[in-house]
């Protein structure tokens, strides 16, 4: 795996116990761990999931999560519709300042492609028209910083997710991503990841 010449000094300075020289990398590393409720996004059409979470002592705290169904009957525009509508009360509720979401996949049919990406333009800009920095996470990456497997099934990747926020059930398949999302962008945001979101 590479690293940019910036990580490999930042890396450098955590080993040696040394102050960083260049404030504008302090600057740039507390703005991102100044993020205490982070929300997590993993939209598609029929099923959006949603988590926000907040960073605690011993563990982080689950505040918000669920998954925007939208039945199969439904007009594409009416989903959007809702994944915007459902979105707006989630933030409310929530108040995140960060917002985690799984970058794009290249599916091999491209009618798949547009669909995927409209729900997500919607979702996006819901989040954007808030403030919200937005960054995206590879899920190889996501699945690695949960589960320490990139290729990890979504059951375990649920498992561990429930495990981590203590919570009382099980998550579905989409919050659970959701949910996973938000806590590889805490681990990243805590100096723990060599490899940085990418700022959308």
């Amino acid at each position: 795996m590479g690293i940019t010449p910036q990580q490999f000094e930042q890396l450098k300075t955590r080993v040696g116990g040394k102050r960083s020289p260049e404030p504008a990398v302090a600057s740039s590393i507390s703005s991102r761990s100044a993020h205490k409720v982070i929300l997590g996004l993993d939209p598609s059409l029929r099923g959006t999931g949603y988590g926000i979470i907040r960073l605690a002592k011993p563990h982080p705290v689950a505040i918000a999560y669920g998954t925007v169904k939208c039945p199969a009957g439904w007009d594409r525009s009416r989903c959007l519709v809702a994944i915007s509508q459902q979105l707006r009360v989630a933030l409310t509720k929530g108040q995140p300042t960060v917002c985690a979401v799984e970058a794009l996949f290249y599916a091999q049919n491209l009618q798949t492609t547009l669909i995927m990406g409209e729900a997500r333009g919607a979702a996006l800009a819901c989040i954007a028209e808030r403030g919200l920095e937005i960054y995206e996470i590879a899920p190889r990456k996501v699945k690695q910083a949960i589960v320490g497997y990139g290729a990890a099934q979504k059951l375990a990747v649920a498992k561990m997710v429930q495990r981590i926020l203590h919570l009382p059930e099980l998550p579905g398949p989409d919050e659970a991503d959701a949910l996973a999302l938000a806590l590889a962008y805490a681990q990243h945001s805590s100096g723990f990841s060599l490899s940085p979101p990418k700022r959308i």
